[in-house]
């Protein structure tokens, strides 16, 4: 959880205003959550409340899972209306309706961590993905946008290689054909998964360490808090995340984000590799 809210963190200051540049102050005071971290943290509470009422994860969790989706980033993001959301977002947040509304924005990327680190099976991962997304963003690319994200984080904490991983994506979702250095110039702006996703996991994939995962990830430029949380969620199972980055993060969180995240922490979800 901490790598999307770091990356969130990282890029949030340069969403409107890229810098193209892995020289960079990665806490910076003007720096700040947006939604990406709001909505991360609130599926995160989707998966411990779901794991509490059905801790076997029956033929029924994927169901609960998404009610709770659903219930949690509304009754959580509603605390937060200026931290960023998409305009059909914002709509769907506030209103009473709880349909989805065919989305393939990558808002269903940046915040579907919980789903590739509570995992227990791949089979299990990609099903909670689909919990967790399609409950807004239920179009196939937005579909696949979470699916290629939780895919990395699980296998990233498999301990596959950057190798396989990249194998993986190519084979089941996206063409990886590019490179940090090649995006830098030419990469703009792009909300969608599919024009998102796999740049985020192009960052990741060349990176020699956590942190260097997301300076390479707000180096293209883009909207560069999103592309930084999916980064930093795949860098975060893969590198781990040292300990002076988190008491660093924590500082951007108020009381009720530091609430779920202390509870994630103890819920022991996510530590380790799967069996």
């Amino acid at each position: 959880m901490y790598g999307a809210i770091i990356g969130d963190i990282a890029g949030s200051r340069f969403e409107f205003d890229n810098h193209r540049d892995k020289r960079f102050t990665l806490f910076h005071p003007l720096g700040f959550v947006t939604d990406d971290t709001v909505m991360s943290l609130a599926l995160a509470q989707a998966v411990m409340e779901a794991d509490r009422l059905m801790p076997l994860r029956g033929p029924d969790y994927e169901l609960l899972l998404a009610q709770k989706a659903v219930s949690c980033m509304k009754s959580i993001g509603r605390h937060y209306p200026d931290c960023g959301y998409g305009g059909r977002f914002y709509r769907w947040m506030f209103s009473a309706r709880s349909q989805p509304y065919n989305s393939f924005g990558n808002g269903a990327a940046m915040r579907v961590s919980a789903a590739g680190l509570a995992a227990r099976t791949l089979e299990e991962a990609l099903a909670m993905s689909d919990a967790l997304t399609a409950v807004t963003h239920n179009h196939p690319e937005g579909i696949k946008g979470a699916r290629a994200t939780t895919l990395c984080i699980f296998l990233a904490r498999q301990g596959h290689s950057q190798a396989d991983i990249r194998r993986r994506v190519e084979q089941e979702y996206y063409r990886l054909d590019m490179t940090v250095e090649g995006l830098r110039p030419v990469y703009r702006f792009d909300a969608t998964c599919q024009g998102t996703v796999p740049q985020a996991i192009v960052c990741f994939l060349e990176a020699t360490s956590f942190e260097d995962a997301i300076r390479n990830a707000i180096s293209i430029g883009g909207d560069s808090d999103t592309i930084g949380a999916i980064t930093g969620a795949i860098a975060q199972a893969y590198f781990g995340v040292p300990e002076d980055m988190k008491e660093q993060a924590a500082g951007y969180l108020d009381e009720r984000l530091l609430a779920i995240l202390a509870d994630w922490d103890a819920s022991g979800l996510g530590q380790g590799r799967p069996t």
